[in-house]
């Protein structure tokens, strides 16, 4: 088995649904893409949770070292890390049963994908949150 992506219509659900995003590796630099993209989702309505170890708060949000340190309920988890990051962050997904995870643009990891999938989380990988997101709201 092969992993694939959702359609439009599952990406549009999700998109529907999620209304707070943790974002693994959300840099504090403006000219980065993860802060770029965090910024836009930001702008249109969605809450931005940055998780970032040794950084107090970005885009006005206070930051969190890990996943499993935000004291309140997480939509879907967009992922600015290197790919040999993900099964890690796909486990520490499923040991707090989040629903969803997004793996950005250019990171792929094909066995954490099927891994996270396989255990009822939505994964969306090899996309980029804010292009997605404007194809298919904004119309």
């Amino acid at each position: 088995m092969s992993f694939a992506n959702p359609d439009d219509a599952g990406l549009r659900t999700l998109l529907d649904r999620v209304r707070t995003i943790a974002v693994v590796g959300l840099s504090p630099q403006p000219a980065r893409p993860s802060y770029r993209v965090a910024q836009a989702m930001q702008h249109y309505g969605y809450r931005i949770v940055p998780v970032r170890p040794l950084v107090d708060e970005v885009l006005g949000e206070k930051a969190y070292a890990h996943l499993a340190d935000i004291p309140f309920a997480v939509d879907m988890v967009d992922v600015f890390r290197a790919a040999e990051h993900i099964p890690a962050i796909v486990e520490q997904c499923l040991a707090l049963h989040l629903p969803a995870i997004w793996i950005q643009q250019g990171i792929v990891h094909e066995d954490a994908a099927q891994r996270a999938q396989a255990n009822g989380m939505t994964v969306v990988m090899d996309r980029c949150l804010l292009t997605e997101y404007v194809r298919l709201k904004t119309e």
